[in-house]
């Protein structure tokens, strides 16, 4: 069941599911990978992180000499939100759908 992988967040428009971490939790999360699925059954992907875990990435990065010692972030799906938590990220998810997630999203057929 999805319910048992995912923390679900079912509203009108849209259902989002996001793909927590052990030690993750939902009011904070920093950077998550999501799943946006419409009534019509169209599904969308997001990686979702905050401009702190983009920096604390590419730190490590720089460390290990992934994606030239971090000179570079990229990520095709990559919405970034000004703080964290699954809130945070709904509410980007609402102005998403209300936009048209094919401007921003990943499709997922």
């Amino acid at each position: 069941m999805e319910d048992d992988i995912y923390h679900v967040v079912r509203e009108p428009e849209f259902t989002a599911l996001f793909l927590l971490g052990a030690d993750d939790l939902v009011e904070t999360v920093e950077d998550v990978d999501a799943e946006l699925r419409l009534p019509d059954g169209t599904r969308w992907s997001a990686s979702f992180m905050t401009l702190g875990a983009v920096e604390t990435v590419m730190n490590r990065w720089r460390e290990t000499g992934e994606y030239g010692g971090g000179v570079f972030f990229r990520c095709s799906d990559l919405v970034i939100v000004p703080k964290g938590g699954v809130p945070a990220m709904i509410e980007a998810f609402r102005a998403i759908v209300a936009d048209g997630p094919q401007e921003t999203l990943g499709n997922l057929g």
